[in-house]
């Protein structure tokens, strides 16, 4: 089978156009086709259109605008043609079957031989997709079921049918998987799929049961959020993200294609509120509202939620449910009220429901729960909520709603549960009765299963040194969002003590949802707040020690960062010998933002990199004054490429795209790096002196005439431009590391004793918003 290197996508609407998009951020080129629009001089208008509002579009499809050069637009009665030319066509067109029959007929006279085609339907099984088309057809055809938005949603269901190949299909799914960053999960080839055939059930019942037992949208959806696990959007707020006119749709669909025997018909009930908000117009975000709206009064934004029994709408309230409540879901499903009521209801039938998709539309309870974890962004899959509800707790809930015990759940109660561990391994229940080993894809190395099996070398209350194999430590931070503190600290020097006697190489990596959001804001609050200058200077000098420690360890070390790098984070990343960053990762030196400037050698460490790069002209100020940009407006990277645009990432850096392969490619980079590794040399700058620093503040200057910048940013503006400018330095005279790691600590030293910069740290850490003053 040919490699994937050529791609096509046709159908250029949200989804079609956001999977080309994620195609192009993988860096391949993709044929986007569309119709030709009725009206209009140019033929490729619809594509290209797509293409120039994915540019403007947050949060955006692309990770750089760069990306958007490897997508070619084009029509589908000009350029069918140019299919032959493409390994892969995917189909994104509307969900009618006979258009998409019609459409396979035209591609199938084109494509050339071995070429992949698949189709990106919600809901039509691949069966009547292929029925009636050539047999070659059909054993090249899958389908490949994106979510919305592509690049952001990890799951793809991949669907094949009997006659497809074997080959061509693993070939997709290894694609999808390294190239696009998804994680594949198969599907049977029944109506709906996994994701989509629980989520809208489970959205159904939750509509009904609100207006039934008389629950507020924002009641509902409190209930049907945090206790479960669920995003805080519940089941309303994803409505109005997904849209309302897509749900009679996608009911349709399923309705049409289940048997009569399946539990959805009973759901499917009209709904005359939501029949009467799309034709309104009421549709959602996209539209003029949903069950919630932002409603504009003079420059006042109110938000505003739907009633239910007036279709009116009012004033959004906050619900009072007590704290405990929506912290147990044990609690919550034994209340005596209307909330315990609505969470049995939803709870009870979601859960039978889901019992009934295997094997039915899955092999295994994996599949289920992979599907419902990224697919809606469920913490736990359903038969992992069972297991943490408890099986005797399930049994009443489906006894108070009538619901017969399915027999799977029956043999799980009778079992450990669907999940259990078996020395060290994670095992989960099959069909059979037995127990089957988690397996993870080949070449995914996860911390989570070294935690489980092994002890770590060392360890305090911020963070851990673990043994990866081969040589190779891994250091995980542990604290709240990985913020930066003390212990974090004294692990890091620590750990570069004992890798050097007992290791290869070091990667800095964990799976949190950030790498570190920076150092601890409250703590340097609470010095502050006594007085404690004296501590605040040690712990400055302390972060700078343990930086230069990595950065001049006698063996490599690797940052492997995904989410959010952002201030002492992001400088951790600038130490490191190589950076093998996830593609959703966000650095950045946000410390302007709250009043300060970067104090662990962020601010040198942005200058030797960008000094040196053959992008910039040389001389002292391109760098200094590019630099000064960048950290004066706490400016933090949409992606990793774009970190990479920024000069954070050196040329060299790798981006990963699957999140699940990070580690086992950090590691990977660590052992190449370690067979001849030598320490770099220390730089040194050539900082343009007194001369620099007015031309730095000259350009705050400009900014705060026209409105840009508030008094204060023009404090913390010349304190950068003091350390950008190397202080009173005379530019044909080479200034040291430690120099400018100085003239950091006295910025520093100074700003956070000013009172505007302690009110944007108290502002910050009361409202996660920065303060302008």
């Amino acid at each position: 089978m040919n490699a994937i290197k050529k791609l096509a996508v046709i159908g250029a609407g949200v989804m079609g156009a956001g999977i080309a998009a994620q195609i192009a951020n993988a860096g391949f080129s993709v044929l986007l086709l569309d119709i030709v629009p009725k009206a209009g001089g140019d033929r490729n208008a619809i594509a290209k259109n797509a293409i120039a509002r994915m540019l403007k579009t947050e949060p955006a499809p692309l990770m750089s605008p760069a990306a958007a050069r490897l997508i070619t637009p084009g029509n589908t009665e000009d350029d069918l043609d140019k299919l032959s030319e493409c390994d892969w066509i995917i189909e994104a067109v509307i969900e009618d079957l006979a258009i998409k029959q019609a459409l396979y007929r035209r591609i199938d006279m084109v494509r050339k031989p071995g070429a992949a085609i698949s189709s990106n339907t919600s809901t039509i099984p691949l069966a009547a997709l292929v029925e009636g088309l050539p047999a070659t057809f059909a054993a090249s055809f899958l389908i490949t079921h994106f979510f919305n938005p592509p690049r952001y949603m990890r799951l793809l269901e991949l669907v094949t049918g009997a006659t497809t190949n074997r080959d061509l299909a693993e070939r997709i799914a290894s694609f999808c998987d390294h190239a696009l960053g998804k994680t594949i999960v198969p599907c049977k080839d029944s109506p709906g799929f996994i994701a989509n055939r629980l989520g809208v059930y489970w959205m159904q019942i939750g509509v009904l049961a609100a207006l039934d037992l008389g629950l507020t949208v924002e009641e509902a959806d409190a209930v049907m959020g945090r206790p479960f696990g669920i995003p805080k959007t519940g089941i309303f707020g994803l409505i109005d993200l997904v849209g309302l006119d897509l749900m009679p749709h996608v009911n349709a669909s399923l309705a049409q294609a289940l048997p009569a025997s399946d539990p959805f018909h009973a759901a499917n009930r009209d709904v005359p509120l939501i029949r009467k908000m799309i034709a309104e117009g009421f549709t959602g975000r996209k539209g003029k509202g949903g069950f919630y709206r932002l409603r504009r009064e003079g420059t006042a934004r109110i938000k505003e939620a739907l009633d239910l029994a007036s279709g009116e709408y009012r004033p959004e309230r906050a619900p009072w449910i007590a704290a405990d409540v929506l912290r147990d879901p044990k609690i919550l499903l034994t209340r005596n009220d209307k909330f315990g009521a609505y969470a049995r209801r939803v709870v009870a039938h979601t859960l039978a429901y889901a019992a009934r998709l295997v094997p039915e539309a899955a092999d295994d309870i994996t599949a289920i729960d992979e599907a419902m974890r990224l697919g809606y962004n469920w913490k736990l899959g359903p038969f992992e909520l069972i297991d943490r509800i408890g099986m005797r707790e399930t049994s009443a809930i489906l006894a108070a709603e009538s619901i017969e015990m399915p027999a799977f759940v029956a043999q799980a109660a009778k079992a450990s549960g669907f999940y259990r561990l078996h020395e060290t391994r994670p095992q989960y229940l099959g069909t059979d009765g037995a127990y089957h080993d988690v397996l993870r894809p080949a070449g995914v190395v996860l911390l989570e299963d070294i935690r489980r099996a092994a002890k770590p070398v060392i360890k305090n209350g911020s963070a851990s040194l673990w043994d990866i194999g081969d040589g190779v430590a891994c250091l995980e931070f542990t604290t709240k969002m990985n913020a930066l503190d003390p212990g974090i600290v004294e692990l890091i020097e620590r750990s570069v003590a004992i890798v050097g006697e007992k290791f290869k190489a070091l990667v800095i990596y964990n799976e949190g949802g950030n790498f570190s959001v920076g150092a601890n804001l409250g703590l340097a609050a609470f010095a502050a707040n006594i007085a404690a200058w004296g501590e605040i200077e040690k712990t400055l000098a302390a972060g700078q020690k343990a930086m230069l420690a990595l950065k001049y360890a006698p063996f490599p070390v690797i940052a492997a960062p995904a989410g959010m790098a952002l201030g002492g984070g992001c400088e951790i990343l600038l130490h490191a010998d190589a950076i093998v960053a996830h593609a959703e990762t966000y650095a950045g030196l946000v410390e302007c933002g709250v009043g300060l400037v970067p104090g662990w050698g962020g601010t040198k460490e942005m200058l030797a990199r960008l000094a040196a790069s053959p992008a910039l002209p040389k001389g002292p100020m391109p760098a200094v004054a590019q630099v000064f940009e960048m950290i004066s407006t706490a400016r933090v990277s949409k992606s990793a490429q774009e970190a990479r645009e920024m000069g954070i990432l050196r040329r060299g850096d790798e981006i990963v795209m699957n999140r699940e392969r990070l580690l086992a490619s950090a590691k990977a980079r660590a052992l190449a790096m370690a067979a001849d590794y030598r320490p770099p040399e220390p730089p040194v700058f050539a900082l343009p002196g007194p001369s620099g620093r007015v031309a730095l503040t000259m350009a705050a200057e400009g900014f705060h005439r026209q409105g840009l910048a508030t008094g204060h940013d023009l404090v913390v503006a010349a304190a950068l431009a003091d350390i950008l400018s190397g202080g009173d330095a005379d530019p044909t005279i080479p200034l040291e590391e430690e120099a400018v790691l100085a003239l950091e600590r006295d910025a520093f030293m100074r700003l956070v004793r000013t009172e505007p910069t302690l009110a944007r740290i108290a502002h910050t850490l009361e409202t996660g918003k920065p303060l302008r003053n």
